[in-house]
């Protein structure tokens, strides 16, 4: 018999959650000189477990997108505007913060040897934005978001799709005559990055700036939110999970094929988001949300998937938690040893470390961090506290 559900699915908390620990997960080992394979970023052209987790949680926003959208039939108010814009604004700001934040207590710590008081060095510290980067994980998402949501507004939905492949065909051009492929400064995505953000206000891999969550290569980014708000139009379109997953499964099918067969002229990239690395994230999201619908909300095997919930019902406050812990534990440092030492350095080296190895206490200190943040969300989620950003 086919279990009918309503329009809230367990499945994309779960999903959200898991995508959540692991970002969490993959951006806090106890050194990043001692990371298993799997997770790591791909070093240019490629796919890895790490690659997988950001643009699936990019997928789940556009379903999300789409289901609060709905509520108000995807039909203009200045109210709705004006909600889409705040949000995208605040979401923003606070990647920013969370950039200025970290960047401050390197800026304090850089300046330990100077002759400055401790008000001086603090006040310089918070002042100087001159290496601060403007684009990030949370500015993505933000940019995103935003555009999405204008998009379901003012466009009709039948023409999104063809939006999705005209954009995505420009952005091969681009990157196909532009250097795009090329990992150097050469590459359209870095020149354009640094004409337009700074040089100094872009990531460097390798000291070369190109920035992964960068300006140009947020466009495709765009796009893979909206696959996911077109999936989530599929989903919300029948409440009989059996077709949900029929659906999900063959979509994602047909976009992981998609993307494997491009990927000979069309590298799979995640660092300047390729349209093969969206055609295949956004297959195996579909994918496998499909399976959690399967495995939850029709076979109703739940208690394994308590743990993530508590990460996916707060997803974006647990994330911006993490960074602010990441940043003062790897900046709070004291004397130990006739020398300074930070909180993260003492735990990895002092307590972990020689016990475990390299890797698999890095792999420990992960795995912690993880816990410490479950924790925390765990409480908000008993108390039913849901804070929305």
């Amino acid at each position: 018999m086919t279990q009918q559900t309503s329009n809230r699915l367990l499945s994309l908390d779960i999903l959200r959650g898991i995508t959540i620990a692991g970002m969490i997960l993959v951006n806090n080992p106890g050194s990043w000189g001692s990371i298993y394979a799997p997770l790591q970023h791909a070093a240019w052209n490629g796919l890895t477990p790490t690659d997988l987790i950001f643009p699936f949680f990019m997928f789940i926003m556009g379903i999300s997108t789409y289901i609060s959208l709905r509520k108000f039939n995807f039909e203009y108010s200045r109210a709705t505007v004006q909600k889409i814009i705040k949000r995208t604004v605040v979401i923003f700001l606070i990647g920013l913060g969370l950039a200025w934040f970290g960047l401050s207590f390197s800026n304090f710590r850089s300046l330990s040897d100077s002759n400055l008081s401790f008000f001086e060095r603090f006040f310089q510290s918070i002042t100087n934005m001159e290496h601060i980067r403007i684009l990030g994980v949370m500015q993505r998402l933000a940019l995103a978001y935003g555009i999405t949501s204008l998009v379901a507004i003012f466009v009709k939905h039948k023409y999104i799709p063809y939006i999705v492949v005209v954009t995505l065909f420009a952005y091969f051009l681009l990157l196909l005559f532009g250097n795009g492929f090329e990992f150097s400064e050469n590459n359209i995505i870095s020149v354009l990055d640094r004409a337009i953000l700074g040089v100094n206000h872009v990531y460097k891999d390798a000291g070369i700036a190109i920035d992964p969550e960068g300006f140009l290569s947020t466009i495709p980014a765009v796009c893979h939110v909206l696959v996911g708000f077109c999936c989530g139009k599929i989903l919300m379109e029948v409440k009989d999970n059996q077709v949900r997953i029929t659906r999900l499964f063959i979509l994602g099918t047909i976009l992981t094929f998609a993307g494997f067969l491009l990927d000979y002229g069309c590298p799979i990239n995640k660092k300047i988001w390729s349209p093969t690395f969206l055609l295949v994230t956004c297959g195996l999201a579909s994918s496998f949300l499909a399976l959690l619908i399967w495995i939850i909300d029709i076979k109703g095997h739940k208690r394994w998937s308590v743990f993530f919930e508590s990460f996916g019902v707060n997803p974006l406050f647990i994330y911006v938690l993490a960074g602010v812990l990441s940043i003062v534990i790897g900046n709070i440092t004291f004397a130990y040893d006739d020398a300074t030492i930070s909180l993260h350095g003492f735990i990895y080296n002092v307590i972990l470390q020689p016990y475990l190895g390299d890797y698999f206490s890095s792999f420990v200190f992960a795995l912690l961090f993880v816990a410490v943040n479950w924790f925390i969300g765990n409480i908000l989620y008993k108390r039913k506290i849901y804070i929305k950003i």
